[in-house]
């Protein structure tokens, strides 16, 4: 078996309570300044202020940033490097959930290691710490709170860079199932199928490592379980929670395995399309795996199992059938078309999704045509 080795954060809560705990745990890293990166949306509905308030009562200095984009681009980390200079902060809390914690990590490393994020992009660019990161994740999906991987979108080119670096790791990750179930039903949809995406991809990648593995397959057997409910029962804690430990056990799996031709190809329609990441995730996933089923057959059967012996709805189909319906039970969209992708975009998508890194750990290497293909078969409404 091959040399592996294993990333997460050194500290992480995870269930209904960890953000007050988290806040206990957070006054140990003796801060003095803190620089908060959410969305308005989150500062509207109150959240940013159950945490700002807290550390104001003890005389800690915030900083509030909430200009974070769906899909953070180079402009959004800019903007903020520039307010975190300006507020010389000894600390970054993330609150929110993929988009803002990537935006976090690459404000966090420039402010160490200086330049500009565009020079980070592949793996290990960086060659100091960032500044120290505490994640607190308000969504169940894209597990960026405990994660090596910061996704930012280049919006000269329309390309979403993979930022792969064991420097962008979090201090301290924080998973309050409670705060979740504030989620609208198709966040938690989308978000809940990146997970699936993950743990799926880790699962089949060329990376897996027994470690790997049994995060991965308790992953999918608890998103089988509990997505659909999460879906049609936003305030079921049980499920919510259950959520909560599936996207980091995922988180846990992939941060480790890396990825597949899933994530290379969503990061593309993210980039040009400016497209939901976990929406794009749960299109492509049934045919990347059902171009992937010659090299990883018995993989993919296990994955078929866990769904159908987890999820009465999902019992009796194959694999690719069983990823398609529970994608339909919690209503994602039916095609590339529907949102929006042009055929004609599929040969610059393909060339793109082939630079990018994370189809380096796919069980099998595709050629540009064979890319072009699965787009191709993702465009048109699933069945």
């Amino acid at each position: 078996m091959a040399l592996s080795q294993f990333f997460m954060p050194s500290n992480n809560l995870v269930g209904e309570g960890a953000l007050e705990k988290g806040l206990e745990e957070l006054e140990k890293l003796n801060c003095n300044k803190v620089f908060i990166v959410t969305d308005e949306i989150l500062e509207k509905i109150g959240v940013v202020d159950q945490v700002a308030k807290p550390l104001q009562s003890k005389g800690i200095e915030v900083s509030i940033f909430t200009d974070v984009q769906p899909n953070p681009t180079v402009s959004n980390v800019n903007a903020g490097l520039e307010k975190l200079k300006s507020f010389n902060a000894d600390l970054i809390i993330s609150l929110g959930g993929g988009s803002v914690h990537d935006c976090a990590k690459a404000i966090a490393l420039v402010a160490t290691n200086g330049g500009k994020i565009e020079d980070y992009e592949g793996l290990d660019q960086s060659t100091k710490p960032q500044l120290p990161l505490v994640s607190i994740n308000t969504t169940a999906g894209t597990a960026s709170e405990m994660t090596r991987f910061c996704i930012i979108t280049d919006e000269n080119t329309h390309v979403k860079m993979a930022i792969v670096d064991t420097n962008v790791t979090p201090t301290l990750s924080i998973n309050d199932s409670g705060i979740m179930s504030n989620m609208p039903a198709s966040l938690t949809a989308a978000t809940g199928m990146d997970a699936l995406t993950h743990a799926v991809e880790a699962y089949v990648s060329t990376g897996a490592s027994p470690i790997t593995d049994a995060c991965a397959v308790k992953a999918i057997e608890l998103i089988a379980t509990s997505l659909p409910t999460a879906v049609k029962e936003p305030k079921n804690m049980v499920a919510r929670e259950n959520m909560a430990y599936a996207q980091f056990l995922a988180g846990m799996a992939f941060n480790n395995a890396s990825l597949g031709y899933v994530h290379a190809m969503a990061h593309q329609l993210g980039g040009m399309y400016d497209l939901p990441h976990g929406v794009c995730n749960a299109l492509l996933l049934p045919h990347v795996e059902a171009f992937n089923e010659s090299a990883a057959t018995e993989r993919l059967n296990t994955v078929g199992k866990i769904l159908s012996d987890n999820n009465s709805d999902l019992a009796g189909l194959n694999t690719i059938d069983a990823i398609k319906k529970l994608a339909d039970i919690v209503n994602i969209p039916k095609s590339l078309k529907e949102l929006g992708v042009k055929r004609e975009d599929f040969d610059e998508l393909a060339t793109n999704a082939l630079k990018d890194v994370c189809g380096l750990s796919n069980p099998v290497q595709a050629s540009h045509e064979q890319i072009v293909g699965i787009f191709e078969d993702a465009f048109e409404a699933r069945s």
